[in-house]
């Protein structure tokens, strides 16, 4: 599988993703997933200041990588998929019926959200979200780095810390 990673982390591209998980996944592309991002060259610019050389960036729109899913997929080289958002990734799920896991990253502090693990804060309805892409077919974790131990949904959903 050359998208071995569907993440959903509001910072979007940063050193977590590009080292903590590009490294030991062997990452050669990252798909960013965001529809503002994607009509933005000022943001782009900012985002491939975060990536090594040798790591492709792809800047998609929603509807973009319902186009070119499958190229991402059959790629030879290891890719990561980014969404900011759990809104997000429900729409490419919904859309995309193939993807079959999702990695929860960090969702950080911002006005009612409560905190459920140390890098993971949610809404009532981003839980509900995260809830109905489980009822997709999709196993749905939280997982920081790739060394920490995966943490289930529903242990998310309690805020299992």
């Amino acid at each position: 599988m050359s998208l071995p990673l569907y993440r959903i982390d509001d910072r979007l591209i940063h050193g977590q993703v590009v080292v903590g998980w590009g490294k030991p996944l062997g990452i050669e592309f990252i798909v960013l997933v965001d529809d503002q991002v994607a009509g933005s060259e000022w943001e782009q610019e900012l985002y491939r200041m975060g990536v090594p050389p040798g790591v492709d960036v792809y800047f998609n729109s929603v509807a973009d990588v319902v186009r070119d899913h499958e190229r991402y997929t059959t790629d030879s080289r290891r890719g990561i998929l980014l969404t900011g958002t759990a809104a997000t990734m429900l729409q490419l799920i919904e859309l995309v019926p193939t993807i079959r896991t999702v990695n929860v990253g960090g969702i950080h502090h911002r006005p009612g959200r409560v905190q459920k693990l140390r890098y993971v804060f949610l809404t009532q309805d981003e839980e509900q979200t995260l809830q109905t892409i489980a009822t997709r077919g999709v196993e749905v974790t939280a997982q920081d780095l790739p060394s920490t131990r995966a943490v289930s949904l529903e242990e998310l959903i309690r805020g299992d810390r």
